[in-house]
């Protein structure tokens, strides 16, 4: 990990970095870089770079375009799939005002501000992610097709889990970015795979998954395959999940917090199920994540379990008796840094209003659901979630709130008028998530 101007200029000259790649996202998640040469990176540090924000979608007006890329030095590793000569550095941006302030569009600025809330309260939490994706061959055009790589299932092994060696290269890449994997596997769905890496503190786990999702769609273009994190591109077959595992601690004393037996721990994970409906258009922004959800082991109602996957959020027990919770409703497309910023500021509501945990259960999506609260069913039903949310309007900036908010009721319109539905999600989200 680089901090000083000396580290980093230091490690460009020892492993022969020509190219940085100055990295930001907009507030959908979208990936986006500005390039500079090596020898540019102390002017880079020092002042910043200037970007066209109003190219940006959801960012800025034309009339107030500019904005600047401040890079993270601590975010630096080098990409391993970019030639070996001359050498590409990744570092991730935040993103500022020409006089230095804070650009409050900036999804990972607002997941700090998440982390800085949740520190004045005593307390703090580490994240870890877990990405499902399928892999898809291409067609004589070098295109994306729906056909799986395989016909493989869960924890199936070769010749019929045709992965193996994707997802070891994958591993093998993350590791040399510092990343460290901990279990790969083929999941349910034909061409579809699993990898978990450590977790780390909030944006840390953010970062990563955005490493991860550029990381597993270049190795699978180089080894002739398209890589798709869509929540449900197969509409038959399992979807693509993004869980969110989080544990909780005291800051003082290191204790855990996320315990049935805590008062407060109770109370964080309330406020997450008691704002979650709020929250669902930013963990799943897209008309195709809505197919995904109350299928397979996608969650269908606001309940809670210790075991039971089909629940929208799981409270396992390690070895040494600490408890975590893991949501189960974010998927592929969702921004991680909204998200994990999202359940923080939920969880330190209900820890604030004393909220009441409801008893666990265990259902299924053939059980009698009254009583209970389902999940939104169409991105329509969860843009009018966050549009009526006060949680929403005290925790995130204005203006990203609105235009967040206006863009995905144009994208639900543009989904009802298309005559071919299934082709509209194709065109719209299929190669870009």
């Amino acid at each position: 990990m680089l901090y000083s101007l000396d580290d980093i200029m230091e490690y460009i000259d020892d492993n022969d970095v020509k190219f940085v790649r100055l990295v930001f996202f907009d507030i959908f998640g979208s990936m986006k870089n500005i390039s500079v040469f090596a020898s540019e990176l102390p002017r880079a540090l020092k002042y910043g770079v200037t970007f066209d924000a109003s190219e940006i979608n959801g960012f800025m007006n034309i009339g107030e375009s500019d904005l600047m890329l401040r890079p993270d030095p601590t975010t630096a590793e080098i990409l391993p799939w970019r030639p070996q000569h001359a050498r590409v550095l990744r570092i991730f941006c935040d993103i500022c005002y020409p006089d230095g302030k804070m650009f409050e569009g900036d999804s990972r600025n607002i997941l700090k501000s998440s982390v800085d809330r949740l520190g004045e309260e005593g307390m703090y939490c580490e994240i870890g992610t877990e990405c499902n994706f399928y892999l898809f061959n291409l067609d004589e055009h070098g295109g994306p097709t729906k056909i799986p790589h395989d016909n493989g299932s869960y924890y199936d092994v070769a010749p019929v889990d045709r992965g193996e060696n994707i997802r070891r290269e994958i591993c093998l890449t993350l590791e040399e970015m510092g990343i460290q994997p901990r279990t790969s596997k083929h999941a349910e769905g034909p061409g579809q795979h699993q990898i978990v890496y450590m977790h780390g503190s909030p944006v840390e786990a953010a970062d990563h998954v955005m490493t991860f999702k550029n990381l597993v769609k270049t190795i699978a273009d180089m080894n002739g395959l398209f890589a798709s994190f869509m929540p449900k591109p197969l509409p038959d077959k399992s979807g693509n999940g993004m869980h969110v595992h989080l544990s909780l601690y005291e800051r003082e004393s290191g204790k855990s917090l996320i315990d049935i037996d805590c008062e407060k721990g109770r109370q964080f994970i309330a406020g997450i199920l008691a704002h979650i409906n709020e929250m669902s258009l930013f963990l799943c922004p897209t008309t195709n994540s809505y197919g995904r959800l109350g299928q397979f082991e996608a969650p269908k109602f606001v309940t809670w379990s210790h075991q039971n996957r089909q629940q929208l959020m799981r409270i396992p027990t390690n070895m040494v008796g600490e408890s975590r919770l893991e949501l189960r409703s974010p998927d592929g497309s969702s921004n991680p840094y909204l998200v994990t910023a999202l359940m923080i500021y939920a969880g330190i509501d209900g820890i604030r209003n004393k909220m009441r945990l409801a008893d666990p259960i265990n259902v299924t999506y053939k059980s009698d659901i009254e009583g209970l609260v389902r999940l939104p069913q169409t991105l329509d039903e969860a843009v009018n979630y966050a549009e009526n949310s006060e949680f929403l309007k005290r925790v995130l900036p204005k203006n990203i709130l609105a235009t967040y908010i206006a863009e995905k009721r144009r994208e639900y319109q543009r989904y009802l008028e298309a005559d071919n539905k299934e082709e509209y999600e194709r065109k719209m989200y299929f190669e870009s998530i």
